[in-house]
């Protein structure tokens, strides 16, 4: 059974290995775009630059899209941990399955060398629950003043097309550059869409309190600890990836600690936690002048136009200075708190700057009114 089991799996891989294979010698041309999809697809760019935008210009969407993406890709560490599955770049050198036959090659790219174990595939559930809670909030938000039935039909069917071709281009930028087998692509859209889906149905996740946000922090972090200690403790190791990929992996300076399953569990709770902080901080709802995640923001569109902006253009500053990677201890706790900047930087801080900036300019104005009508 075991021997039965282990040649259907090689048979997948195999298949996914000829994947990668014809897309890299027949669509060599567009490698750019696929590497481009495969960057735009991380989580970072959900959160450096979507949460931002949508926060500001509708709160409710932005704090669901943060849930989706830090639950779904908890979910899928999970996954990556209890299904051990290969990637192409290390299985096609180690496996015994083409004999004394020419091993197939296959091109890595810097995205290729991936140290978590690779199915389901995260950025292609990130992509797609990210995306999937995205679009059902702008269905739901715009069906509302939708005038006629075959508005909205046409509506529907346009955004669901386009959310079809981005899925599409992320699964096949993945099997591109060697990261991923199609079924792990596959599964990961099927378990993305399914946590958005679930998050769209928990309406409480807009009304939870800060002690609600760090309760569940230190669950997802203490849940991801014991279950790795857990499985060590049976002499599992969870950590057989990093080696394959340190080996494996065209060149060293591919293998990024950034990647690795610890990394992205505190850099998402991170996110999390500074997200719970920031929403119950009195800058928020007091010196900038909104009402709640639910009933949305009081301020006029310049204002939150400016204030997305410059959340987007300062985080991405931050995001380029990276944690020290000399000492891992020191890496995760520095990327726990770089991540819980995010929100902070988004939710309070650029507001609240934003708002007396345009205070100072608006009193200054009305003092020089003031003095002119004064001489005159």
């Amino acid at each position: 059974m075991h021997t039965l089991k282990e040649a259907d799996m090689d048979t997948i891989h195999s298949f996914g290995v000829r994947s990668t294979q014809y897309l890299q010698e027949n669509y060599a041309d567009a490698q750019g775009w696929f590497l481009f999809v495969s960057s735009v697809a991380d989580l970072r760019t959900a959160f450096l630059i979507l949460f931002p935008l949508l926060f500001h210009l509708h709160p409710a969407t932005g704090v669901k899209l943060v849930w989706v993406a830090v639950l779904g890709d908890w979910l899928n560490l999970v996954c990556k941990w209890l299904l051990f599955g290969e990637r192409p770049y290390w299985w096609v050198q180690e496996t015994s399955f083409y004999g004394n036959s020419t091993i197939p090659q296959i091109k890595q790219f810097p995205m290729t060398c991936e140290t978590g174990p690779g199915s389901p595939s995260g950025h292609a559930m990130g992509a797609a629950g990210v995306y999937y809670a995205l679009i059902t909030s702008i269905l739901n938000t715009f069906l509302q003043h939708c005038g006629s039935p075959a508005q909205s039909w046409c509506t529907k069917i346009l955004v669901w097309t386009v959310f079809w071709v981005m899925q599409i281009c992320v699964c096949l930028s993945r099997v591109f550059i060697g990261a991923h087998f199609p079924h792990q692509v596959a599964i990961g859209v099927v378990v993305g869409i399914a946590v958005a889906e679930g998050l769209n149905r928990a309406h409480w996740i807009l009304c939870v309190s800060f002690r609600g946000y760090a309760r569940l922090t230190l669950f997802l972090v203490a849940f991801a600890l014991g279950l790795y200690v857990l499985l060590n403790a049976v002499a599992v190791d969870l950590l057989w990836s990093l080696a394959k990929a340190q080996r494996w992996c065209a060149k060293a300076a591919w293998v990024r600690l950034e990647t690795t399953p610890f990394a992205s569990l505190l850099r998402n709770t991170g996110v999390l936690f500074g997200l719970g902080t920031a929403l119950h901080l009195p800058v928020w709802d007091k010196a900038v002048g909104w009402k709640s995640v639910k009933c949305g923001p009081t301020s006029g569109v310049p204002f939150r136009l400016t204030c997305a902006s410059a959340a987007i253009l300062l985080l991405n500053v931050l995001d380029a200075i990276g944690p020290p990677v000399h000492s891992y201890p020191l890496f995760y706790l520095l990327s726990f708190c770089k991540s819980a900047t995010v929100p902070l930087t988004t939710v309070s801080i650029v507001p609240y700057c934003v708002a007396r900036a345009m205070k100072a300019v608006a009193w200054k104005g009305h003092d020089s009114a003031s003095m002119k009508w004064h001489c005159t």
